[in-house]
């Protein structure tokens, strides 16, 4: 079988005969056994039993966060050579085509919450390289709420429901995020309540890996690199209003929108760029090149156009191939590599940590998930639960001195040559920075972006205060000074719309 049957097939049998899960035939599929017609059930009916058990046993963990998303089959063509930036092999030549999944998501919300919310987008792809799989777990936003992994949790929590009543909180929400430490929000804060934050579809939104990662050439040579996917199908977006109203009518419209146009032979694409930073240069930059709520100018940092991602297929079964798949930046190939942005390096970590808890330890060997282009051989690695893959058979479940082992690459240059890192061990809260740092992006994409886009100014402001009339009044105050920081007219026209939303509604 192909890669492409391997990631998207079905096991339906060709007779299409119903049996129980051992293989036996069925000749009645709602026949009971009873104590005559009418009398209690057996304990023997051995079908009932297990229909009823592995209903009980449907529903796996949903991921925390990203529990709500949609996704597609499709491949990565390389348009231009990066080779002098990026020796993987699926970068090789002009023209090469990688298999691909790509999964979509809301961040704070439940699995069945609706594709409307006001939140960032998930943008996660699965490369089936022949080098081993490779997953970019990016999101619609170049930046990010914070930048100490250790508040990871906290903010999310946050986003989440109140655990006394089980409601969404806007004081928790605005509360961590006024906090004068987690200030460094303030730029994504603009993002996420402007129209920016409520996408109108999962075909009409950018992706960014946000993180600085390192890539580099077969020379050794290497940059930190930031990707850039811009969507083909052009950015559309939708007003508050605009997305409450589908969140109530159609909660489910991007999953539609996305299957459908897919059906239909309207496959959606994405141009990836990238940009590239010499060590040289981001130590002259104003701000940390491991810093997560700072973008990089694009007049000193160009894109570089790499090649296209198309989404043509979709999946045959959700659960096995969207709600079972398990992307984590830990996956990744030769010669690209995790900086030393800390919330990436936690990434590592909890990404593949989730899917051994959601999934189970061998959540590799899930067709989805299964590196079929390259393939895994590691003796050391067995057993555990649902090992369906043969556990290598009679292979020594060690390095054996008298087995034969290949490792490809030994020379291949990893961060021997890279960065060196000296220092005592010590402890280090990365809390909004004194003075401006942390604020002047955020003003230029209000002052210089969204103020020649119409009605975007207007927007941001309306959106950020019909949410925070919701919260108490010393919040509200910390609200309103934190942006203004940003700028003191933004900061105006939040208190006045947090005035309309908190009047009194006439009755009819």
């Amino acid at each position: 079988m192909s890669s492409k049957d391997k990631t998207n097939s079905s096991d339906v049998r060709e007779d299409r005969v119903v049996t129980t899960v051992e293989g036996a035939p069925l000749n009645e599929p709602f026949a009971t056994q009873r104590v005559g017609k009418h009398g209690p059930l057996l304990l023997q009916d051995a079908s009932l039993i297990e229909s009823l058990a592995h209903f009980n046993r449907e529903r796996i963990p949903e991921r925390n966060p990203h529990a709500h998303g949609s996704g597609a089959f499709g491949y990565f063509e390389v348009t231009d050579d990066i080779t002098d930036v990026c020796g993987s092999g699926m970068f090789s030549k002009v023209g090469k085509r990688t298999r691909c999944l790509t999964r979509f998501s809301t961040v704070g919300g439940e699995k069945g919450s609706a594709d409307t919310a006001r939140d960032p987008r998930g943008f996660s792809t699965k490369f089936y390289t022949e080098e081993g799989n490779l997953d970019w777990v990016y999101n619609n936003t170049p930046i990010f709420f914070i930048r100490d992994p250790s508040k990871f949790p906290h903010f999310i929590h946050t986003q989440k429901r109140n655990p006394q009543t089980n409601l969404k909180d806007a004081n928790m929400f605005w509360d961590f995020l006024t906090t004068p430490e987690n200030q460094v929000c303030v730029h994504q804060m603009l993002i996420l309540f402007s129209d920016r934050g409520t996408p109108a579809s999962y075909r009409h939104m950018n992706g960014y890996s946000g993180h600085t990662y390192k890539w580099s050439n077969k020379k050794g040579d290497w940059h930190y690199v930031q990707v850039h996917l811009k969507t083909n199908q052009g950015i559309k977006n939708l007003t508050n209003e605009e997305a409450v109203k589908l969140a109530g009518e159609n909660p489910d419209c991007c999953q539609q929108d996305l299957f459908e146009s897919i059906a239909k032979g309207e496959a959606p694409s994405w141009t990836v760029y990238i940009q590239t930073m010499t060590e040289a240069q981001a130590a002259k930059q104003p701000f940390s090149v491991f810093d997560l709520t700072k973008v990089w100018p694009q007049d000193e940092f160009p894109l570089r156009r790499v090649g296209k991602l198309v989404l043509n297929e979709n999946p045959l079964n959700y659960f096995a191939q969207v709600e079972q798949a398990a992307f984590a930046p830990s996956n990744t190939v030769p010669y690209q590599e995790a900086s030393a942005d800390p919330v990436l390096q936690s990434r590592l970590f909890a990404y593949a940590d989730a899917h051994r808890y959601r999934l189970g330890p061998n959540f590799n060997q899930i067709p989805v998930n299964c590196p079929y282009a390259s393939r895994f051989f590691n003796p050391a690695i067995r057993d555990g639960a649902m090992n369906v893959n043969g556990n290598f058979g009679s292979e020594p479940n060690y390095l054996a001195q008298s087995n034969k082992y290949t490792y490809l690459q030994r020379d291949r240059p990893i961060q021997q040559h890279q960065e060196i890192w000296n220092g005592p061990a010590v402890p280090y809260h990365w809390a909004t920075s004194p003075g401006d740092v942390d604020f002047y992006q955020a003003r230029n994409l209000y002052q210089k972006v969204l103020a020649k886009q119409p009605g975007q100014q207007r927007n941001l402001a309306h959106n950020i205060g019909v949410h925070v009339a919701g919260a108490r009044p010393d919040i509200q105050e910390r609200v309103l000074a934190m942006f203004a920081r940003v700028d003191k007219k933004l900061a105006a026209d939040i208190k006045k719309e947090i005035r309309l939303a908190s009047a009194p509604k006439a009755k009819l």
